[in-house]
């Protein structure tokens, strides 16, 4: 009998961007799972599905569905994934799904650093596009101190092999991520990080602290003070302000999260973007995070 391919071990997440795409949850949890800000995958033990049980899924996937344009591989670092193993998932999607245009993956610094480049090359090859990567701040004090176990240097080098082997990346940064405190520091940095891996895609979050994670406990303490609605624009604005790409970036900050939707593509909308925050500075007179998001 065919297992039902539709019951995933839940919580399971992917990107805005891939609100339409088939899930193939080919690993359980987060291989880092340490991240100071982030409950997402908290109550999940990291495990690596058996292939033959992941094709198992496509083989049911393929029977309930005739088209299928796009697929994300979960859950949070499935990119950490053994690279014979990957790669043989990757063919078998291909066998099945010859329709589907892009497959894509999220990724951690670990994973990306534990592959050679030659296992970047053949990863890619056997048809993976796109990798999600959660920067989150180009600034090493701050990368510290969320526990993301890299600093700014490295996060370079993991992002600039990944454009090295010709994957589209798209990356992510949190506004509020140090609170009040030392915010200027990540935003200068964070968009200075930006401007050296010339990604494909960037996104801003705004940071929402969630109970069961180590900065909701510093906050109860008082030993973290959460930015308000008008130190997240600024916040981004610097950011911004200090990208400096040549080559398209194309920009969203319009998740939930966020106060203001922006979007825009880079080098040519920068300007359009900071006067829209600075519009919002002046018009949104004491707009507050738990009432409402512009």
């Amino acid at each position: 009998m065919t297992r039902n391919p539709f019951i995933y071990s839940e919580p399971l997440y992917r990107p805005p961007s891939e609100a339409y795409s088939l899930i193939i949850q080919a690993t359980y949890g987060c291989s880092h799972n340490k991240c100071s800000f982030c409950t997402m995958y908290k109550t999940k033990k990291y495990v690596v599905k058996p292939i033959d049980e992941i094709k198992n899924d496509i083989d049911a996937f393929r029977i309930h569905l005739s088209y299928v344009k796009r697929i994300f591989i979960a859950d949070g670092d499935a990119f950490s994934m053994p690279t014979n193993m990957l790669i043989e998932m990757l063919g078998y999607i291909k066998k099945k799904f010859p329709e589907c245009e892009r497959i894509s993956i999220y990724a951690s610094p670990k994973s990306v650093l534990e592959k050679t480049d030659e296992e970047l090359n053949l990863i890619k090859s056997a048809g993976l596009e796109l990798v999600y990567l959660g920067i989150e701040s180009g600034d090493s004090k701050t990368l510290k101190s969320i526990r993301k176990e890299i600093d700014s240097d490295g996060m370079i080098e993991v992002c600039k092999r990944l454009k090295n082997a010709k994957f589209t990346l798209s990356v992510t940064l949190i506004a509020g991520i140090n609170g009040q405190n030392s915010w200027r520091e990540h935003a200068v940095n964070s968009g200075k990080l930006i401007s050296q891996i010339e990604p494909d895609y960037l996104g801003i979050l705004t940071l929402i602290i969630s109970p069961g994670c180590e900065l909701y406990n510093k906050l109860r303490v008082g030993e973290f003070v959460e930015a308000t609605s008008k130190d997240i624009l600024n916040e981004i604005k610097v950011i911004i302000e200090n990208i400096d790409v040549k080559k398209p970036l194309i920009f969203r900050a319009n998740h939930a999260s966020n106060y203001l939707n922006l979007s825009g593509t880079f080098p040519e909308d920068k300007r359009f973007l900071l006067d829209e925050i600075n519009l919002a500075l002046k018009t949104a007179d004491g707009f507050e995070k738990k009432y409402r998001r512009l």
